[in-house]
Order: C-alpha cells, then structure tokens, then sequence
C-alpha cells in the first residue's frame, strides 16, 4: 500500500518543485521534473492495476483529519477494478500530453508554469478517483476545477481566454453547489462519508422520504439527484455544458487533457462510483439517461456547422460524454466507463492533431481557411484520421467496441432504454458525419490559406508527433479488451468491471445484438459517406442547405442561443443588481459606513473631548473636587443601604 500513496505524490512534488523554482533556477526544464514524475504514477499504476487483476482491492485510511462524533474525515484509498481502470487512464494520457507539450510549448514565457498547472492538474484528478471517502472526492472534484481555471486561463492578457476560465469556474459553481448538498445529505441520512459505510447503508433508506416545499420527495431519489448536479457541471451536461467549447482558449494539450482524461470524466465516474444509490432510484435513472441522450444530441447538431477546428471537437467531447452518463442512465454502468477509457485515447488524439495543425498553421483554427494539409502534414493526417474512424464507430477500432456495448445495452433498457437507443444511433451517424468533415475540408484539395501559410506548413517536431503515435495505437487497440462475446470475445473489461459497477440485465438474443450493431455500422459509413459527397463529391451542396435552411442554420451556428439566453436570465440581471443594489448598498453604505465611519466617530469624540484639557490649574481642581463628592456620595448611599 504504501507504495500507492506516491502515484498522487509524484505529480504534486513536480508541482511544488516547479512553481517555487521554475520561474529562477528550472525555466524552460520544468519538463524534466514533471515528465518523470507522471511516469512514476503510471508505473505505479501499472503495478496497482496488476494487483488489482490477482483478486485484491484496497481500501485503508492513511491519515486521520478530523474525529467529531459518527463525523470522520480522513485521506484514504480505494483501488478497485474502477479505480485500477481509471488510474491506467489518467496517468498514460497525461503522460502523452506532457511529452506533447514540450514541443508545443517551447519559448512560452510561462513554460515552468504551464508544467506545474499540469502536474497540480494531475494530482487532482489522481486523488479524486484514488478516494475512499466523499470529503476526499470532494477535495479532488474542486481541486481539478481550481487547475481548469488556471489551465484555461492560461494566456491571462488575451481577454477571452481570462473570460472561459472565469466562465468554467463560475458555472461548476452551480453543480458543485447540488454535488456539496448531496455530500451533506448522506452524512446527515447515514452518519457516514465513507463509501463502504455508505453503500452498505443506503438500502436502509428505501421508502424513506424528506418534505421540500409541501411535497414528500423519495429521500434516495433526492441524493442522487444532488449528487448528479455535481456530474451535469464537470461532465458538461445540459444545462452547465456553456463552459466546455469556451475552454478551447487554453492551450491545445489543455484541452485534451480536460477533455480526455480529467476533468469532464469526473462527473461520469463519480455517477459509475455511486451505482449502488444510483440504481435504488428509478427516478433518478431516468433523468440521467434522458440528460445523456439530449446533450448527445444537442452537441452533435452544433458540431455540424462550426468551422474551428478545436470547437467542433469540443462538441464531440460533449456529445460522446452524452454517451457515458446515457450508459450510467439504463444501467450500464460497465459499458460507460468502457466508453470513457477509450474515448480518452482517440479524444486526446484528436486534439493533438488539432493542436499539430496550429502549429504548422500559426495558430489558425478555421477549417476553411486550411485544405491540402495531407501533404505537407503525413504524420498528423494518418493519426487524425484513426481517431476519427474510432470516434465514427468504424468496426475495429475502439470506439466500435465501446459505442456499441453502450447502444446494445440501452436497447435492452425499457422503454426509456429505447428511446436514448435511437437517438443514440442518431448521434452515431452525426458523428461520423462531422469527424469526417474535418478530413474532407481541412486535410483533403486545395490549400484555402494564405501563401505565408503554406510556405510555413510542416510536420510537427518528434515530441508531438510520437504521442500522436502512441495515441493512434490506442485508438486502435484500447477497445479489444472489451471485444463482446456476439463477436467472440470475452468482453474483458465488462467481466473486469463486474465487481464494482454490476451488469445490466439482457433479455435479448444474439440476433439482436448483431441486429443493433449492423444498424450503428450503417449510420457510420452513412455519415462518412455524406460527408464525403457534402465536401469532395459535391462541395456546393452545403453552400444550397445553408441558403435554403438559414433559419436553422442560425440557430445551429449559435449553439442555440443558451449563452444568449443564460446572458439574459442570469448575468444581465446579476451584473445590474449588483452595480445598482448591492455594491451601493454593502459596499457603499454599509463597509465604508463601518470602515469610514469608526473614525470620524473616535474623531468627533476627540474633539468633545478636547475641550476638557484647558490648561487651568482651578479647572482641574474643581474636576478633582466634583469627583471626590461623587465617590462620597456613592459610598454613603451604600453604607446607608
């Protein structure tokens, strides 16, 4: 065990190193402390995923906090099957997004900088999924949106990048809000903020329910409820998903980061890790696979239409996290996590090669701007385009295997599992469309930018391209482990998972199964399919849809209007109550009434007081005199009493 506590420890030495010496000693070598560290940790997670695989979980306090009562707060692990999982996750993509940054990095000011936000980052999400307790997964889950904030905020003097890292932190504010009431709910329900109290607990609270606002609430359906606002917020889910496509102003192997491996996972896992509240719920259940399905759908439309290269795989990010919760939504909770795991590898790879392209690009994100970059750019296109063949779902590669376990699944849900089903077989065929749109455009004809570009155009340096690499053999290979025994596998990480996260009941066939499958199949070759006659084939084919469908367009390219409306609803009001109400009135009345106040009152008082000191003996005398009769007169009363 005790070589576990260092799989956190090392990201957060690098860190510290980093940020007190970077800026003097260390400068452009802070890679040198923060690579090997993340190396560290994923060997060390290699060895806790093999131990894990013997048959042995985990579970010990290290350090005792606080003892107050039944309260106890304390730092402890649990590796299990999922946390063995996510571990491999986390600690191989950031690895690959450091040696990445190395190159994408070199000669930013804040070189040192961007290395200790990376290594804070890391620890962060290390110890929220590594955490036995909620306190500790709470500490975690607002540790990763503090680095979000610093890592999105990154270049601090361009506007709009300071502006999406307030905007990520501000709106998490809300979902943390609800996660933070949950927390406090199941303390005050069980007595307990441990998950094994807690998961053994929870059944004694079936039929119990707690009055809100005159109506009787089912008291597990409440905390599950809380609990996912938390998940809606980190996992970017409608209504908090504004925050995601704005977090593109960080640094590209930022976004990948957040993207594939931290910070938006964290809400899927933390619904993966509370199955056991989560199923007693019906309710609940449902309203976690419905968010999963809109948002999967809503950001698969949005992605059809926009230009920037980073946006549109943002919206993917959003649309495949879609995916996930509508797993965790109709019970399998297996087949999301199995999402995540391989979305990480072909999401992370997608940004990479997005961030590859910058660079070649001068920073350019316009896809239409770009065109002809296969030549110039082998390397970068023959990786991107494995990630997008993953990500379309083409049979295979590993989002095939993951994508499909989800669509199977929710086809044996119910009614509700249905209904996710076929919007999720939708969004198959968008997705397929708009990854392959990024090829056609932006890699494929003739070069759109200017000739300053295309002189400057050439493959990305070593230390890029080799996790591009790294991350296309992931993309490739990751979902095999998980291969469904319809096709003759053994369905590895379903099996794996099993202990934890349980498995969704099938009612099914086999015929079935391949049934689903050949259907997701289709909507793949049929999104890439148009999409190649929308951009090679027919390229003014677009061009007639926008002009005759403007009105959806429209509202397609403005992301349907939520940040209008939320600007509306939310800030406007806010801002105006604020500069009208409350700083005339608590800032201006109030705190400088006190902070003024005091001492033009202790001022005046002197100045009364003044008055006595005249500097005449007989007026000190009689003041001596009048005080003597006083004390007296006093003294006598008493004695008279």
């Amino acid at each position: 065990m005790e070589q576990y506590i260092l799989i956190p420890l090392l990201p957060l030495t690098a860190f510290l190193i980093n940020i007190l010496f970077g800026k003097s000693a260390i400068k452009d070598k802070a890679h040198w402390i923060a690579i090997p560290a993340v190396f560290g940790s994923f060997v060390l997670a290699l060895m806790a995923f093999a131990e894990v695989m013997g048959g042995k979980v985990i579970n010990q306090d290290i350090y005792t906090w606080i003892v107050s009562g039944t309260f106890k707060a304390s730092v402890g692990f649990l590796i299990d099957q999922l946390t063995a999982i996510m571990l491999i996750v986390v600690t191989s993509i950031s690895l690959l997004v450091h040696i990445y940054s190395v190159g994408y990095m070199h000669g930013d000011g804040g070189y040192y900088r961007f290395f200790s936000y990376l290594s804070l980052f890391t620890f962060s999400m290390l110890m929220l999924i590594l955490a036995n307790n909620l306190l500790q997964l709470y500490f975690g889950w607002e540790a990763v949106g503090l680095c979000s904030y610093f890592l999105i905020g990154f270049w601090y003097e361009k506007k709009s990048a300071s502006d999406a890292g307030k905007k990520a932190f501000i709106v998490n504010r809300f979902g943390d809000f609800g996660f933070g009431l949950g927390v406090m709910l199941i303390f005050l329900s069980l007595g307990s903020i441990h998950y094994a109290d807690i998961f053994s607990k929870i059944g004694t609270l079936q039929g119990h329910s707690i009055a809100m606002f005159g109506y009787n609430v089912d008291l597990i359906t409440l905390i599950a409820l809380l609990l996912f606002c938390g998940a809606v917020g980190k996992s970017a889910q409608i209504p908090l998903h504004v925050w995601l496509p704005d977090a593109m102003e960080g640094p590209t192997p930022v976004s990948a980061l957040i993207h594939a491996a931290t910070m938006v996972t964290a809400g899927v896992f933390m619904v993966a890790r509370f199955n056991p509240v989560f199923s007693l719920s019906p309710v609940a259940m449902g309203v976690v696979a419905i968010t999963g399905a809109i948002t999967s759908l809503f950001a698969a439309t949005i992605a059809l239409v926009q230009n920037d290269i980073k946006r549109i795989i943002a919206y993917s990010t959003l649309s495949q996290l879609g995916y996930m919760v509508l797993a965790c939504g109709v019970g399998a909770y297996g087949a999301g996590i199995f999402h995540l795991y391989t979305h990480a590898y072909f999401k992370a790879l997608l940004f990479l090669g997005a961030g590859s392209v910058m660079h070649a690009m001068s920073g350019e994100l316009d896809i239409q701007k770009m065109g002809g970059l296969k030549k110039f750019m082998p390397a970068t296109y023959w990786t991107f385009l494995i990630a997008s063949l993953s990500i379309a779902g083409i049979p295979g590669l590993s989002g095939f295997f993951s994508k499909d376990e989800i669509l199977w699944l929710a086809y044996n849900g119910g009614i509700v599992g249905r209904i996710v089903w076929a919007i999720g077989t939708l969004v198959a065929a968008l997705t397929a469309f708009y990854s392959f749109r990024i090829i056609f455009v932006a890699f494929h004809g003739k070069f759109r930018g200017t000739h300053e570009q295309e002189h400057h155009l050439h493959e990305s340096p070593k230390s890029m391209t080799i996790p591009l690499m790294l991350l296309a053999v992931g993309s490739i290979f990751a979902g095999w482990v998980g291969i469904p025994e319809a096709l003759g596998g053994g369905n590895f990480v379903g099996h794996f998972l099993q202990p934890v996260l349980g498995h969704p009941h099938v009612h099914a066939g086999e015929a079935e199964e391949k049934m689903v499958m050949a259907i997701s199949i289709a909507c793949a070759v049929g999104g890439i399919f148009v999409s190649w006659i929308f951009y090679v084939l027919k390229p003014e084919i677009p061009k007639t849809l926008v002009s005759q469908f403007s009105g959806i367009y429209a509202v397609l390219w403005n992301k349907y209007y939520v940040d209008e409306l939320y600007d509306a609803i939310i800030v406007r009001p806010t801002t105006w109550l604020a500069r009208s109400i409350l700083i005339p009135v608590t800032d201006g009345t109030i705190i400088e009434g006190i902070v003024n106040g005091v001492p033009k009152m202790i001022a005046a008082f002197g100045q009364k007081l003044r008055k006595l000191q005249t500097g005449y003996v007989q007026h000190y005398a009689m003041s001596m005199a009048i005080g003597l009769f006083i004390l007296f007169s006093l003294v006598l009363i008493g004695a008279v009493k």
